[in-house]
């Protein structure tokens, strides 16, 4: 599932021929040098049937009446971002390696190799899958240079902020924890449906390994480390880490332990069902609302997101109406500038399309 979810980001974004016929596929709109055809419009719309079915299942036919009526919309955003990337000089060639690699780690594949035979056993061309994967990046670097970089967030409006949402960021008393897991060997066994006996000797060298390791760890050994080579925890590979815990969420001895702690201390090692276990808290939050200090990075994100989509929209508006852009009746952009200009009809149009760049000069349709 994971492989599906990380390669369904696939989404062709250039023009197709239908080769049946050599028929030209239909346009539905022009963005300067670029076209729109019908099927990634189509394209388009099924896939925010997806994600709305994903995100949220019951209300999935109302979140795509919503945001269909958007979804041109969406396409001629990204040529304009696209287009004036490349007016930047944005290649994108560094963070599309890295984008890669990090997606490559994410799923557990040894090499690039590996990468291009899961997308294309998922039907997927991988050249367009990097393609599409480097217009992602693009429109980003040209959002966060030409959008992002101009918003300023003010301390009067990070503590209106604060003080408008505390009563949604009061939290009862929760601690995150680390685990390592030493689990004995089990004894072969000629019936492997019966429960596997506990063996002394095993138990023993587990418990033994766990103290070892518990030694090292108060000499000044990494916590973290100490976990991804040693552990026998489903999280070994993420350190241990086993995430936040609220009262009533652990077994009584686990909590009695654990809550009476400070952030930094680790248990003496516990005996458990799994085997031996050492326990990291990483952090211990009290109940109540956390001060301003600890929740600014929460603060600054939301400000900065909720005055980043109306200025973004105000950007695409401008590109708009220094763009040509043309497109064909029955299709509505919904992101359009009143201030835009209606290309007008000639008939030396097709001669000229390629020469077009600023203003709309020519019809297509």
């Amino acid at each position: 599932m994971k492989k599906l979810a990380l390669l369904s980001v696939f989404i062709c974004c250039t023009a197709m021929l239908l080769n049946a016929d050599s028929i030209v596929e239909e346009i539905i709109a022009r963005v300067n040098n670029q076209i729109i055809t019908r099927s990634e419009y189509q394209r388009e719309r099924e896939q925010l049937k997806q994600e709305a079915q994903q995100q949220d299942p019951a209300n999935a036919e109302k979140i795509v009446a919503d945001r269909q009526k958007d979804v041109l919309r969406g396409l001629i955003d990204q040529q304009l971002l696209l287009e004036k990337g490349k007016d930047l000089g944005i290649t994108a060639d560094t963070e599309l390696v890295k984008k890669l690699d990090e997606m490559r780690k994410q799923m557990n594949l040894d090499n690039m190799e590996d990468l291009e035979k899961a997308a294309t056993a998922q039907g997927v061309s991988y050249e367009d899958f990097k393609q599409n994967l480097r217009n992602q990046i693009i429109t980003q670097q040209v959002i966060g240079r030409e959008v992002g970089s101009h918003l300023s967030i003010g301390k009067e409006e990070e503590q209106k902020f604060y003080d408008e949402h505390k009563a949604e960021m009061e939290h009862p008393e929760q601690i995150k924890l680390s685990e390592i897991l030493i689990a004995p060997q089990k004894p072969a066994q000629k019936d492997v449906n019966a429960p596997a006996p506990e063996d002394a000797q095993s138990l023993a060298a587990a418990q033994a390994k766990a103290e070892s390791l518990l030694a090292e760890i108060r000499k000044g050994a990494s916590f973290e480390d100490v976990a991804k080579k040693n552990s026998d925890g489903p999280t070994a590979a993420q350190g241990g880490d086993l995430g936040v815990f609220k009262r009533g969420m652990l077994a009584k001895e686990l909590e009695d332990k654990t809550f009476a702690m400070k952030p930094g201390e680790i248990t003496d090692v516990i005996r458990t069902k799994q085997g031996f276990v050492i326990l990291k808290v990483a952090e211990h939050q009290p109940a109540g609302v956390p001060s301003m200090k600890e929740v600014e990075p929460r603060i600054q994100d939301a400000l900065y997101m909720q005055k980043l989509d109306p200025a973004l929209r105000a950007y695409l508006r401008k590109l708009r109406e220094d763009a040509y852009i043309d497109i064909k009746p029955g299709y509505v952009d919904t992101g359009a500038s009143p201030n835009q200009t209606k290309p007008v009809e000639t008939t030396t149009k097709e001669a000229n399309a390629k020469k077009l760049k600023k203003k709309k000069k020519f019809g297509l349709f």
